[in-house]
């Protein structure tokens, strides 16, 4: 064991980190200007009046996120066109202008409302990239006025689990030079909304590096520090160890976190993977996409290649002109919750027995089997390779095994799951790399009272918060 491996193992998700984490699939709402324009970057310079949704619902969306098993929803509060759906007081740009409610709505409030009233938790998109904004180019002029309108929505609307930026400036070699002063942003998220993780061009969550809803074989939380898409990150991660780094790596790379990648590597932080997507081909809505959302089959892949390989999932579902989510969204969605509840609804391996190899005094196998998250299994410190084996009772048909490491590190690399035949030869079923917070394994339909998970590759040591047993045809 290396020590590059040990120092991996040790490096842990921050309080705000883990909770994130622990949300798994949630919202993205846009909504704006484009609705009614057809557009996908608007221009800026198109009239308020064009917004105008005649039946707007904000718990119409969030009782169809929630029907999908969604947690969250984060709205596009301004896009690229600088359309505040708020009445900003920093600029003319706005509902306050349009005639929706008169000049008198507020659909961040409306939104934001809906969700703590539903139980479902607030995220905020802010572009930094504001088309209509005469100050933007005249760096601190416009990110003094970023800033008074990010203080807006972090003031006014509750609790925000997430404040996401994505850095966008499409101004071409001819526009524009801003300089977003991303240190003050987050410094002001960080005052205000302590516990939001700042996603994408933020230091708390990653891009996957696609928005096909491509998702990685090996998701590793522990990363390079130079992954960061934003400068201001690696500059920290390098005056902290006062050290070059070794390589400088993209997001979109499919290797991001190997022994191979991580050897020679001093900046490892812990930033977790966000897997985001739409619906429907685009952001915002389209008539002409009505025929074109996303099938069950195909979210429910980028469902498993995510929440069920250690990445959490962002769904676009864009509101049509009305203010709704489309009836086909909607269908979809329910479909897709259905399906999830109906997999996901009873676990097999529950109160039944666990055994190991080998264990730690005080981390026993049976922890595996229980919902308390502070409970797990791990062999004795430095066991790198360990099985444990859990007995249903009797012969069960089962398709599914899901598996969590617990949640302050990410240590396997390698495991296998195999069941026990009549003979009393174990089968193997599935072998796989990394768990992390979560892996979702599809088995063949298997019908047997034993099933197996051998760590073959692990760093320093595993930890395995739970396994559990499911079978879909139920």
């Amino acid at each position: 064991m290396t020590v590059s491996i040990d120092r991996a193992a040790r490096v842990q998700p921050s309080p705000r980190q883990v909770a994130f984490q622990e949300m798994e699939f949630y919202a993205f709402v846009h909504f704006s200007m484009n609705t009614f324009t057809g557009q996908e970057w608007g221009s800026g310079q198109d009239e308020p009046s064009i917004f105008h949704p005649t039946a707007f619902d904000a718990n119409q969306w969030v009782a169809a996120c929630q029907a999908a098993g969604m947690t969250g929803l984060i709205l596009t509060c301004k896009h690229h066109d600088g359309f505040c759906l708020w009445p900003s007081q920093y600029t003319d740009y706005s509902v306050k202008n349009s005639p929706w409610k008169n000049g008198e709505g507020d659909i961040v409030r409306e939104v934001a409302d809906a969700c703590q009233r539903m139980g479902m938790k607030f995220g905020v998109y802010l572009s930094p990239w504001d088309r209509h904004e005469t100050t933007y180019g005249d760096s601190p002029a416009y990110n003094q006025f970023f800033l008074n309108q990010l203080r807006e929505l972090l003031t006014a609307y509750g609790d925000i689990f997430c404040v996401w930026f994505d850095g966008a400036c499409g101004e071409g070699p001819n526009g524009k030079r801003q300089q977003y002063d991303w240190d003050s942003y987050f410094s002001l998220i960080r005052e205000l909304q302590p516990n939001a993780v700042i996603s994408v061009c933020g230091p708390d969550v990653r891009w996957c590096g696609n928005e096909a809803g491509h998702c990685r074989t090996s998701e590793w939380s522990v990363v390079p520090a130079s992954v960061a898409d934003n400068e201001k990150i690696q500059e920290k991660s390098q005056q902290e160890d006062n050290r070059e780094f070794a390589t400088n790596y993209s997001s979109s790379e499919e290797d991001l976190g190997s022994r191979a990648i991580i050897a020679n590597e001093q900046h490892l932080i812990w930033y977790p993977a966000e897997v985001n997507t739409s619906i429907r081909p685009g952001w915002f809505y389209h008539q002409e996409e009505d025929e074109k959302v996303k099938s069950l089959d195909e979210l429910l892949r980028v469902y498993y290649g995510s929440v069920g390989g250690n990445a959490s999932f962002l769904l676009n579902i864009p509101p049509d002109r009305r203010g709704l989510f489309h009836e086909h969204d909607v269908q979809r969605l329910r479909q897709l919750g259905d399906k999830l509840r109906h997999i996901f609804a009873q676990d097999l391996a529950e109160g039944k027995m666990a055994t190991a190899t080998e264990e730690k005094l005080g981390y026993n196998a049976q922890h595996v089997l229980v919902t308390d998250k502070e409970k797990y299994w791990a062999p004795e410190e430095g066991t790198e390779s360990a099985a444990i084996t859990i007995d249903l009772g009797e012969q069960l048909l089962f398709d599914h095994v899901v598996l969590q490491e617990h949640y302050m590190s990410q240590r396997v690399e390698k495991f296998e799951l195999a069941y026990e035949n009549t003979a009393g030869q174990f089968v193997t079923l599935y072998v796989g790399t990394i768990i992390g917070r979560k892996r979702i394994c599809e088995v063949p339909a298997t019908t047997a009272r034993k099933l197996r998970m051998t760590i073959l590759q692990s760093r320093w040591w595993p930890n395995i918060a739970s396994i559990q047993v499911y079978n879909s045809t139920i």
